[in-house]
Formats: structure tokens, C-alpha cells, sequence
């Protein structure tokens, strides 16, 4: 092959990898070729062991299929196994795992032989780790992958989901992005039914049924996901009111806290404002705990409680002074 038609052939593979099913008019633009120099190109892909099905017809296209064996992506196939572990344990642990990990996984998945997606489900269920300290729910790999298709190729997604009231409903959603935050994964979704933007957190989601219906690629507000995310659940209703009026500089708080950009607002140079509302006591004292600096709280009673509760257990066991 001369190095143009190996360049164009890396190229064919790579958008073949980035999307379920391309028309043969869709490639030769890509590649600004011709869609019979586009079909030649698929016929060396397959001669080289890359599944490409293709379907004629009007609503015909080709596709990047499963094959008997895994085509060579110079990986073998205890490698390919070793990096779907790697990337579903990854992503089932909500390490901050970014979407181009997804992406990965989607991919390899998309092409992994039968035989080895058992030995790679066959690990998975047979290892075990030891967690020192709870992260909180953790998100299932197959859903992250199937959500992470579903955000590719902006295909309408049913799945049944539960609210914070433990209410569970059918929805019907075009999913667009998942975004961490902290402990916890969320879809960024447009909610067909309800005309509207709605988050949905993966570890209340289940039975997600793939509708085949595509849609064309729907813009987030402020072209922000992640900012998009973090002001809404910056604005969601919490159990427990506490607001803090910090003696430090907005910049100084910000650098020293972790998810409460939204959720700072300066006063004047040498003060800011921070809402640590939230629905778990513990998450609030440990979020005032970081603060690392002087501040006055206004807050609800059960706040202030638990606050004076943990402050007598720490005098306690240090040997200060107690009240009477």
C-alpha cells in the first residue's frame, strides 16, 4: 500500500470506530474520496480481518461488527482482556474516569469475539478488592458502556429510573453526556417526554432498552456539560440549609474546596459566601472542616446540632475542656 491509501485506511477504521453505521456517501466525504474508492477501502479491511458488514439499499450504510476472532487492533487476546477489565473496573469505580475511557470501552467492546467477553465477565465476577473507605454508589460498567453508545451515536434511549423519593417510573431519554461528580455519575439527558434537560444519576437507572431511533446531535445550554451539571445540582433542593460567610478571599476557598465552584460567591476581596447545603450532616461538617479558615455559619438546627455534637466527641478525646 502506498503511505496515502494507509493513511486513508486508518482513517476509514477510526471513523468506523467513532460511530454504529456510516453510508458509503457519509465515508467518501469524510475522506474526500470516491464511494467506490470507499468500497475498495472496505474490501482491504476485511482481507486484513476487520469485520465490516454493509447493507444495501437507501437506508444502507456499513458498520464495524463483532467477528469470530478480534481483529488486529495489536492487541492479543489476553491484552484485549486485560484492558476491558481495566476499563469496566475503572469505570464501575467511579475513580474519575473520563469520557474518553468510555469511549475506549465502547469500542473495544463493539469488536470483542464471544469467547473472550466470557473470560473477561469471568474476571470480573471472580475478583475481588478491598475498599478502605465508601465511595458511595457505584455505577454498573455494562450501563456506563451502553450510556456511553447511547451518547455517541444520539440514539433515544428508554430505562426505567427512581426518584430521590424511591418512586420508579418508565422515561424515555436522548442521552448527550455523563459527567462525575465526586462519588457519583450522571446523564445528561433530553427528556423526549417532558421537552426538557434533565439529570438522571446512573446508580438509579436500570434496564436501559437501546430504541434504534437516532436523532440529530442536540446542543447543552451554555455549550458547558459539565458546568450545565454542576449549576443544577448546584440548584437542587437539599434536606439541610448551611451557609457560610468566609473571612478569605473567593480564589483562596476555591482552590481549597472540591465541587463548590457554583456554589461561591464573593462578597468583596477578603470575603466570600458558600453554600454547603446538602442532604447528609457528616458531608456538610467535613466540607466546613476544609474550609481551613474562619467563617460564620447560618444554618438549620439539625446543622448545628451535629456540628456541636462532632466538636464535644473531638474535645472528648483530645482531653479539652468540656461544657457542663
Amino acid at each position: 500500500m502506498t503511505s496515502d491509501m494507509t493513511a486513508r485506511m486508518l482513517r476509514l477504521l477510526s471513523l468506523l470506530q467513532t460511530r454504529r453505521e456510516w453510508s458509503g456517501s457519509d465515508l467518501a466525504e469524510r475522506l474526500d474520496v470516491t464511494v467506490r474508492t470507499v468500497r475498495r477501502d472496505i474490501d482491504r479491511l476485511r482481507e486484513l480481518g476487520y469485520p465490516v458488514d454493509s447493507a444495501r439499499g437507501h437506508a444502507g450504510g456499513y458498520r464495524l461488527a463483532s467477528g469470530t476472532d478480534l481483529p488486529p487492533l495489536l492487541l492479543d487476546d489476553d491484552e484485549a482482556v486485560a484492558v476491558a477489565v481495566a476499563l469496566r473496573t475503572a469505570a464501575g469505580g467511579l475513580a474519575g474516569i473520563e469520557e474518553t475511557a468510555l469511549r475506549a470501552l465502547a469500542k473495544l467492546e463493539q469488536v470483542l469475539p464471544r469467547r473472550l467477553r466470557g473470560r473477561v465477565t469471568a474476571l470480573q465476577e471472580s475478583v475481588a478488592g478491598i475498599t478502605w473507605e465508601s465511595r458511595g454508589p457505584r455505577a454498573d460498567p455494562a450501563l456506563l458502556a451502553t450510556l456511553a453508545v447511547a451518547c455517541r451515536d444520539h440514539e433515544i434511549l428508554g430505562f426505567d429510573y427512581t426518584t430521590r423519593q424511591g418512586t420508579a417510573s418508565p422515561r424515555r431519554a436522548e442521552p448527550c453526556h455523563l459527567v462525575a461528580s465526586g462519588d457519583l455519575w450522571y446523564l445528561l439527558a433530553h427528556d423526549t417526554d417532558r421537552d426538557d434537560w434533565r439529570l438522571f444519576r446512573l446508580d438509579r437507572i436500570s434496564r436501559p432498552v437501546p430504541t434504534g431511533r437516532r436523532v440529530p446531535p442536540r446542543p447543552v445550554p451554555g455549550d458547558d456539560p459539565a458546568a450545565f451539571v454542576a449549576a443544577r445540582l448546584s440548584a437542587a433542593p437539599t434536606r439541610h440549609r448551611a451557609v457560610a460567610t468566609v473571612h478569605a478571599p473567593a480564589d483562596h476557598v476555591r482552590a481549597r474546596t472540591r465541587g463548590l465552584a457554583t456554589r461561591l460567591r464573593p462578597v468583596d476581596d477578603a470575603t466570600c459566601r458558600v453554600d454547603v447545603s446538602d442532604d447528609s450532616l457528616p458531608r456538610i461538617a467535613r466540607t466546613l472542616a476544609g474550609l481551613d479558615t474562619d467563617y460564620t455559619l447560618d444554618a438549620d438546627p439539625a446543622v448545628l446540632a451535629h456540628l456541636r455534637a462532632a466538636a464535644h466527641r473531638t474535645l472528648r478525646a483530645t482531653g479539652g475542656p468540656q461544657e457542663g
